[in-house]
């Protein structure tokens, strides 16, 4: 392990996210709220921290000593985003947001990972500084920091493939041109264009500009920190609920395919399996929950098809916003809901959970497994979009699957140790690992993370990293000899 290396390149993420820190410090100005100070505060400590670690370390341009292999690269993306997380939180804890430390690492690893569950209990009571840096840390966490620090710092081009690897979830991450710094700022360039759009769109809907930003922000970041105490349902505007709803579902879709489409390659997107597998699910999904909305008389027909949409895709992609309190609604639409949260959107989105991609590998290896019970001797290849599977990634999906399950059954067993009801436990560890949002019982879109002790905080934490960055590479750290040197 190239430890120098390591704290060189964390270093320039931490240089590069402490500058954003100072944005909104710049809020608070605008707006005349004292807190920007505290903003600034952390976040020239933050760059001066990182300052140091560069000062200390050799200069990327030395490539052999600041040479980062997949090994390095694990360890600069975890733990990068757990400092990033913690000195992120300290102005919640300075703002008086939240009363302790876990809640602030909890609320910012919240944000990074575009999770979306609070730990605030009155969000609406925040200065509009806090409130933009929780949309603004939804924003940077959906593309990735790191593929942040990529697109804007020359040192952090050495080594940037196994960078690059270590963070963007999915199975095969398609480089769009063969540099991974003109990628990255391709990937930036889609994401700015989105939210542009989507701020204009909802500006001119109704919502005031800062509103507008904020959920702008965390919707194509499918993060789903929102302004108001009840989510978008606080907006009683259909057409402000179908715009969120199309960004939402834009987000959730591989970036690699907005490219393609913005290159005029619209047939490509048509033709991907894994794309039209999300555009089935969701439409089953919405269907499943609207008819068994209506057979409950929840709503009118109207209605009950705008919120089971909006609620489905925003589970699926991993958002969290809520236009209705999803936890009233009948069993079969909670269970639909809960299954959503493991399955995620496309590999290559800004979504979490398991990945539409994985389970498209699963379910065609387990009719593969069928036909072999009554064809013993028939050779079937396993195919994705006219591609053979490789087998290793075929037994790479099984291994994510199994460990992802185990670190979601393990943390529930803890939290219902805590004090909480299997629902509550369950909903917890399910929405922090997937990262979705609010989850179900006391930890609903109606209440806050804000009931659960300081270490059931650290432990749903810890879970939103493991989530975020795909099981493996968190994990890894913990294996014996992955310290060691080569």
């Amino acid at each position: 392990m190239n430890i120098v290396a390591v704290i060189g390149s964390v270093s320039s993420i931490l240089v590069a996210f402490g500058g954003l820190m100072l944005v909104p410090a710049l809020i608070g100005i605008i707006y005349g709220e004292t807190i920007w100070g505290s903003f600034a505060l952390c976040g020239l400590g933050t760059a001066a921290l990182g300052l140091v670690g560069m000062w200390l370390t050799p200069s990327a341009r030395d490539a052999e000593r600041a040479r980062v292999t997949d090994r390095e690269g694990m360890a600069v993306t975890a733990l990068g985003w757990a400092i990033c997380s913690i000195l992120g939180g300290l102005p919640f804890l300075l703002a008086g947001s939240v009363p302790t430390l876990g809640g602030a690492a909890f609320e910012a690893m919240s944000g990074l990972t575009t999770t979306g569950a609070t730990a605030f209990t009155d969000v609406e009571g925040q200065t509009h500084a806090v409130l933009f840096w929780r949309a603004f840390l939804n924003w940077m966490g959906g593309m990735g920091i790191v593929v942040l620090g990529i697109a804007l710092l020359p040192g952090l081009n050495v080594g940037g493939s196994q960078l690059f690897r270590a963070e963007v979830p999915g199975i095969v991450n398609d480089r769009l041109v063969p540099r991974i710094r003109e990628t990255a700022k391709r990937l930036w360039g889609i994401y700015i264009i989105l939210t542009v759009a989507e701020i204009i769109l909802l500006w001119v809907f109704g919502m005031s500009l800062f509103d507008a930003v904020t959920h702008s922000l965390a919707s194509v970041a499918t993060g789903g920190f929102s302004t108001a105490n009840k989510s978008v349902e606080a907006w009683a505007s259909p057409a402000i609920h179908i715009i969120i709803t199309v960004f939402m579902f834009l987000g959730g879709v591989n970036f690699t395919l907005h490219y393609r489409a913005l290159a005029g390659d619209w047939k490509f997107g048509l033709r991907d399996q894994e794309l039209r597998t999300y555009a089935g699910i969701v439409g089953v999904a919405a269907l499943v929950i609207s008819f068994d909305l209506l057979r409950h008389s929840m709503y009118g027909l109207g209605t009950t098809l705008r919120n089971s949409l909006f609620q489905v895709v925003s589970i699926m992609t991993t958002t969290g916003f809520t236009t209705a309190n999803y936890d009233l609604w009948p069993p079969l639409s909670r269970f639909v809901l809960l299954l959503l949260m493991f399955v995620g959107g496309c590999a290559g989105s800004t979504s979490g959970a398991i990945k539409v991609v994985r389970f498209n590998v699963l379910a065609g290896h387990a009719l593969r497994e069928m036909r072999r019970a009554v064809r013993p001797r028939r050779v079937t290849v396993l195919r994705l979009n006219g591609r053979a599977v490789p087998e290793d990634v075929v037994s790479s999906v099984m291994a994510f699957v199994v460990m992802y399950i185990t670190v979601f059954v393990v943390s529930t067993a803890i939290i219902s140790y805590m004090g909480f009801d299997l629902p509550s436990a369950v909903g917890a560890v399910a929405c922090t690992i997937g990262n979705v949002g609010p989850g179900f019982g006391a930890v609903g879109p109606a209440a806050s993370f804000s009931v659960v002790p300081e270490a059931g905080k650290w432990l749903l934490w810890a879970c939103m990293l493991v989530g975020r960055l795909e099981v493996y590479t968190v994990l890894a750290l913990f294996m014996p000899g992955f310290w060691r040197r080569a």
